[in-house]
């Protein structure tokens, strides 16, 4: 298991990988529950994670029903950070589908607990899911985010992705209008 230091040196949550979950019967029975309480929250809150309105339990449960099947298929990767036996956040990344994209994946969502932003989680799990990207052979990993997300971006742009496009005003939430920011880390540039 991964553990991520805090500024202090103590040692934070451990950042688990799909299997690691998995064998453990009680996390992984409350995984679903745990990660729609999270989204929702999130979602509630404002938050740019795909949804208007807070995802219900049964689409929470049915999208990771599908990222663990992408995971067990050596499609995708899932990573979740806990905090004793709380899960305080999760991030994934998913192959492209279309045969002429198989080589790449797309970062999909990191969603980090309110009570535990700040400390370093988001971080830990995006740079967990880079390295997992990286022994799985994949040459490109995109994501898009709100362009208003400027903590997601800065983020994204310290582990190493660049902005390649962006589409302006594309992100509809009610009224308002968001651009939809493009970014890709190319893992066949890098060393």
């Amino acid at each position: 298991m991964d553990t991520v230091m805090t500024s202090e040196g103590a040692s934070g949550p451990v950042i688990l990988d799909a299997m690691e979950l998995t064998s453990d019967p009680g996390l992984a029975e409350r995984f679903a529950e745990s990660a729609h309480r999270i989204l929702a929250d999130l979602v509630r809150g404002g938050a740019a994670l795909g949804w208007v309105e807070p995802p219900s339990r049964r689409e929470v449960q049915d999208l990771f029903r599908d990222v663990f099947r992408a995971v067990q298929d050596g499609d995708g990767a899932l990573r979740a950070a806990y905090v004793g036996r709380r899960l305080v956040g999760l991030g994934y990344w998913l192959r492209y589908a279309r045969p002429t994209h198989r080589p790449h994946a797309d970062l999909e969502k990191i969603a980090v607990a309110v009570s535990a932003h700040g400390r370093g989680i988001g971080r830990a799990l995006t740079a967990a899911l880079i390295g997992d990207a990286r022994r799985a052979g994949i040459e490109v990993l995109t994501l898009d985010a709100r362009g208003d997300n400027d903590s997601a971006l800065h983020l994204y742009r310290s582990l190493g992705f660049t902005e390649y496009g962006r589409l302006p005003d594309f992100v509809a939430v009610g009224e308002h209008r968001y651009d939809k920011v493009f970014c890709m880390l190319d893992f066949r540039r890098q060393g």
